[in-house]
This record gives structure tokens, sequence and C-alpha cells, in this order.
């Protein structure tokens, strides 16, 4: 039994990585940079819900929209005043601006909320699922973060192909300067794309914070970095392989902490990454893309 529920934590811990990558992958697909400011909109959307409820006495639900409401206005406020000044910019000036735009979070946070550890309050009630007489029990916040994956990940596919924004979003995936001859407007394209990602960020902070309830300006940092391991593992650009990378990737980690040691996880975890791109350099649903010369 201890087998079954350390891959269920893991399957959970990687539904996380699966929202976060989503963003991830939905940014780096239309407008092909990198946010790496996006593990830090997870920490600022936990400390939203953080201020409404532990301290402003708020209920939950309200907390929870607040911080989907906050990260995606600040998603689309950082896509337009750093990055689309860089639209034509060289790759490496629009990566750059994106680590500054998260040192920038994580100070603000830290001038504001200070260095210590904040206790945060889960915001799921369910109670946990007893199976086999009892041996076997799975928290709520676990039964509600696999549920919310696949709920996402299922709108978000349906999202993309069958709505004509969706359609517009993959139109400028494939080229910006046709996608604009043909009346797409570009940069709201890339807007609305920043927007979902924020906003998924935020609720994948929420079920993170809800899971391992210690809020601090650094939160976000890691399982940031890791879920866009977790993108590359999947194939970037791919929805499914976000969600298949995610989940994998907590599977990987949950189980070499039981079994291995919980001081080598995270080196198992990117170490795995390099054998899967070794082999499959496009990750696993990643498609080989041919350049034109």
């Amino acid at each position: 039994m201890s087998f079954l529920s350390y891959l269920i934590n893991g399957i959970s811990l990687g539904s996380v990585y699966a929202i976060i990558a989503l963003g991830y992958t939905m940014v780096y697909g239309i407008a092909k940079m990198l946010n790496f400011a996006h593990g830090d909109i997870i920490m600022v959307g936990g400390f939203t819900v953080f201020t409404i409820v532990s301290t402003a006495g708020g209920s939950p639900v309200v907390g929870v929209l607040a911080s989907v409401v906050v990260c995606t206005v600040l998603g689309v406020t950082i896509e337009k005043v750093a990055y689309r000044p860089l639209r034509g910019a060289s790759p490496l000036a629009v990566l750059i601006t994106a680590i500054g735009v998260s040192y920038l979070l994580q100070n603000v946070a830290l001038l504001i909320f200070g260095s210590n550890a904040r206790q945060f309050t889960s915001v799921v009630t369910l109670p946990a699922l007893k199976l086999a007489g009892g041996k076997l029990s799975i928290s709520g916040v676990t039964i509600v973060t696999i549920i919310t994956c696949v709920i996402i990940m299922l709108a978000l596919t349906t999202f993309i192909n069958k709505t004509k924004i969706g359609q517009a979003m993959l139109a400028v995936s494939e080229d910006k300067g046709a996608a604009t001859l043909m009346g797409i407007n570009v940069n709201g394209t890339i807007a609305v794309t920043f927007a979902i990602g924020s906003s998924l960020a935020a609720i994948a902070g929420v079920l993170l914070c809800s899971a391992y309830p210690s809020l601090t300006p650094y939160t976000g940092s890691m399982p940031g970095i890791k879920a866009f391991v977790a993108a590359v593992f999947g194939g970037i650009g791919s929805i499914p392989g976000a969600m298949i990378g995610g989940i994998l990737l907590g599977v990987i980690e949950n189980l070499a902490k039981a079994y291995i040691s919980s001081q080598l996880a995270d080196a198992i975890v990117f170490s795995v990454l390099i054998i899967v791109l070794l082999v499959r350099p496009t990750g696993i649903l990643g498609k080989k893309i041919n350049e034109k010369v």
C-alpha cells in the first residue's frame, strides 16, 4: 500500500507541475519565448489567497477568484510592458528580460511580505478518501489536484481546437507574418495566451500551497523550473505532452524521495530529463520541425 500511496502523491505533485507546464508550453508554442517569470506568478497567486483568507478574513472561494484575476492582469501587464517591445529582438534579450522580471517579482514580494515563511491555510475542504479498509488514504487536496489537472487539460485542448481565438493562436504559432496578413491581431492573441497561462499559474499556486502549506517569495522558483523541465520532457509546445511530462516528473520525484534519497531526488529528475533528450531531443510528444534555409 505504501507504493500506491507514493504513486498517487506523485501523480498529485505531477498534476501541479502539469498545470504550470501548460502555461509554459502555450507561451512557447505561440509566442516562441520562454517566460521564466512564470514560476513567480505562482508565488503571487499564493500570496493573494493568503492575504485575503488569512489577513482580510475573506472566504477561500473569493481568495481563489481574486488570485486568478490578479495573476491574469499581472501576466498581461508583463507581456505588454516587458516582452512586447522585444518582439523582434534576439531570443537572448528576451531570456534576460524574463529572468529580470522574475527577480523583480521576488524582490517586490520580499519588500512586502518579508523573507519568513508564512503558514498557508488550505482552501480545499474535501475529506480524505479511505480505501482498502482504511489502509490507503488519499487526501482531499490530492483528489482535487488530479481532477483539476484533467479538466484543465481537456478544456484547454477543446478551446484551442474548437474556438476562433484558439484557431488564431494556432495560426500565430505557425507564422506571425501570415497571421497578420489574414487579419489576426497577433499582439492581442499573444496577450490572451499570457492571460490563460497566468491564470493557470494562479490555480497551480493555490493547489501547491494547499498541499505544501509554506509560502515564501521563493515558493514558485523550483516548481517553475521543474514545470519547464516537464514541458521539455513531454515536448514543449504540446498540451498533452505538458500533462504527460508533468505527471511523469512528479511520479519520478516522489518515488526517488521514497526509495532512493530525498536529497538526490532533484538530481535524479534532471538526469532522467537528460537521458530522455539524448534519446528523443524533441521530448515524448514533440515533433521535429524542419526549418527552411
